[in-house]
């Protein structure tokens, strides 16, 4: 796919000009689906198998949480993966963690939106794990710890982030991911408006913002939680 048609197909999510998409970003993308629909043939890895849907439903969905966590001004937008982390300024002091990443989604999308944030991918399926390492490798990310683990075992409260989205067992997901987060964290979850009063109910001590609904979709939201001193993350 061309890296103009993915500009094209992101543009209702990004919410800016076209021109947002920059080159690099957009041929990146166009790397990961090569290595994604060459390996969803052996490895089940998303049940979208078209290129063009690939787009719109697994990278616009995540590029539109990365934009909610890192808007426009704050993000380095379609910059080098190699580019130093003092270029993104306080993004750099991000520490974000993708729960049951499965393809990369949405950590991967949210690391090109902007390259300084300190990524974990948490994946307890070995070969779904392999497959997130040949992306990392095939698109030069810098700083980005892949977790071949149950997220149970990881240490509790060490990101400022964590993200969650289409993962098994949501209501025994969630509480893990909660567990995760520093006192002053967010919980940013992309899921289904039926799993709305469950979020709320799973991690009570977390003050969800109202839910935002996906661009070109009819079900799904981003829910995120506000952080406990009332900022967003820096």
């Amino acid at each position: 796919m061309t890296p103009a048609r993915i500009t094209e197909l992101l543009a209702p999510f990004i919410g800016e000009p076209e021109q947002a998409v920059a080159p690099a970003l957009a041929a990146h993308i166009s790397t990961y689906i090569d290595i994604l629909v060459r390996w969803n043939s052996r490895v089940n890895l998303t049940a979208i198998r078209d290129p063009e849907q690939i787009v719109t439903r697994h990278f616009g969905e995540s590029l539109f949480l990365a934009r909610y966590l890192f808007p426009v001004g704050t993000a380095v937008i379609g910059c080098s993966a190699r580019e130093s982390p003092e270029s993104a300024g306080t993004s750099s002091n991000v520490a974000l963690a993708d729960l049951g990443s499965g393809a990369g989604f949405p950590g991967i999308p949210i690391k090109l939106w902007v390259p300084s944030i300190s990524l974990t991918l948490i994946e307890s399926n070995h070969k779904k794990a392999a497959f997130l390492r040949e992306v990392t490798r095939s698109l030069t990310l810098m700083d980005i710890n892949i977790q071949a683990a149950r997220a149970e075992t990881l240490p509790p409260a060490a990101f400022d982030v964590v993200t969650l989205r289409a993962v098994e067992r949501f209501d025994a997901a969630l509480p893990v991911a909660a567990r995760l987060l520093k006192p002053q964290g967010r919980l940013a979850l992309l899921i289904g408006s039926a799993q709305l009063a469950d979020a709320r109910s799973l991690v009570p001590d977390h003050n969800f913002l109202d839910p935002l609904p996906i661009p070109l979709s009819t079900s799904r939201v981003l829910l995120a939680s506000a952080a406990s001193s009332g900022q967003e993350p820096k």
